[in-house]
């Protein structure tokens, strides 16, 4: 769609459519910071840059509790990445948890692109720092982290590399090998339409297959590694590797969505700053791993005869030869062609203002706490939390976080 085209559009209005609390109920409304040991020069610092430290504001509950909940979803993001790590990234003693790696996974991955090992090695690296960041400045303002290793029981993978004594005892907090995930983030940032202005938009999945039952996306044991040569991985094997790119992408959309969502209601400007400096390197890492997806070769495969197999189906197609842009540009939510990688300008805020390249979702109803929980939940990520019908209470607890931060207003 042309520009005035698109401005006519959308001025017609034709688019609009209509464990957990860890102490929190001890804190005060407002907490004042407290430096560590050696921060007074950086203070000192910041204040020369930002000007007045007091003009930052008190630190309130609601500023906790969003900080909070990040800090404990963080460390979730940061136990998937360790896995990937362990089986597919560059080996080096950076990263926590590597154990020499496994060389044909790694190959595998390659085919999405030759540097596949260096940027899963960056992005858990990335992640451990968020966790270990945010949980030390809950510290530097007399809160309490959020503390999730008793609920590290998952099975590690049995695959060569795999750390089988991580944290100790192996125990994992999520389940990479029984995977549902929502592709639809693909269209989504090549459609014009916004989910949070066209709440029944329709975004179509760029791997449909990978939406239905429940996927692998590293391998289990070295069955699913048989048959492999580093020059020539198995369909199997590039399968779950495939899986494993369109899952970082997923996994990396959400955290480009929650930040902004969750910006919107924090009260402290330095609170503010954190979210505002953390949120933009999940994009930059959603920005990689869709590019990445895209190089997915045309395949199919069928998980049966390994253990652990879930006799789940799935078709990889050449998206780099599926439907581009349009003109005018398709309301379908359809637009799937692999090069697409910048979001393309949605409408955003009233139909009277012209379309824009934005970050979307980032509404609380669309991309708040609550919601990135359940699009965890949705994906598998939990499973095995929950077992002969009892929980451990792992998903509960991060609910109970993310509706504090959901709930926490912005102070005047």
């Amino acid at each position: 769609m042309k520009g005035n085209d698109r401005r006519a559009f959308l001025k017609n209005g034709m688019l609009a459519a209509g464990a957990a609390t860890l102490g929190a109920g001890l804190l005060p409304e407002a907490l004042s910071a407290r430096l560590l040991p050696g921060d007074a020069a950086a203070v000192a610092a910041g204040a020369a840059v930002d000007g007045d430290a007091e003009a930052l504001g008190p630190v309130t509950k609601g500023d906790i509790a969003i900080l909070r909940f990040l800090q404990a979803l963080e460390q979730v993001e940061a136990d998937l990445w360790i896995q990937y790590s362990e089986l597919g990234g560059t080996q080096d003693n950076e990263v926590s948890g590597v154990n020499g790696g496994n060389p044909l996974y790694a190959a595998a991955l390659q085919i999405l692109d030759g540097d596949m090992p260096q940027y899963i090695h960056d992005n858990t690296d990335d992640e451990i720092s968020h966790a270990a960041f945010l949980g030390k400045y809950l510290e530097s303002k007399g809160a309490e982290p959020a503390d999730l290793q008793p609920f590290r029981h998952l099975p590690s993978s049995k695959a060569t590399g795999a750390n089988q004594g991580f944290g100790g005892d192996g125990g994992r907090l999520t389940n990479l090998t029984q995977l549902t995930i929502d592709t639809s983030f693909w269209s989504r940032y090549r459609s014009i339409t916004n989910p949070d202005f066209d709440p029944g938009a329709k975004f179509a999945q760029a791997v449909p297959d990978l939406f239905v039952g429940q996927h692998t996306a590293i391998p289990r044991t070295d069955d699913d590694t048989a048959g492999s040569t580093v020059g020539s991985p198995s369909t199997h094997l590039q399968a779950i590797a495939f899986t494993a790119g369109f899952h970082f992408a997923f996994i990396e959309q959400g955290g480009t969505s929650l930040y902004p969502a969750l910006a919107q209601k924090v009260t402290n400007l330095e609170v503010l700053r954190i979210l505002l400096s953390i949120g933009p390197s999940e994009t930059m890492h959603f920005q990689t791993w869709q590019d990445k997806a895209g190089n997915a070769l045309p395949i199919t495969d069928t998980d049966v005869g390994f253990p652990g197999s879930t006799g789940s189906s799935v078709t990889f197609s050449t998206l780099s030869a599926a439907q581009g842009e349009t003109n005018p540009e398709s309301l379908k939510g359809d637009t799937l062609q692999s090069n697409l990688i910048m979001p393309e300008p949605t409408h955003f805020l009233r139909p009277s203002f012209p379309p824009v390249a934005i970050v979307r979702p980032t509404s609380t109803r669309n991309a708040g706490a609550v919601a990135a929980v359940q699009s965890f939940v949705d994906d598998g990520l939990f499973i095995g939390h929950t077992v002969n019908g009892k929980s451990d209470g792992f998903v509960e607890l991060l609910f109970r976080l993310a509706v504090r931060a959901d709930e926490a207003r912005r102070g005047l």
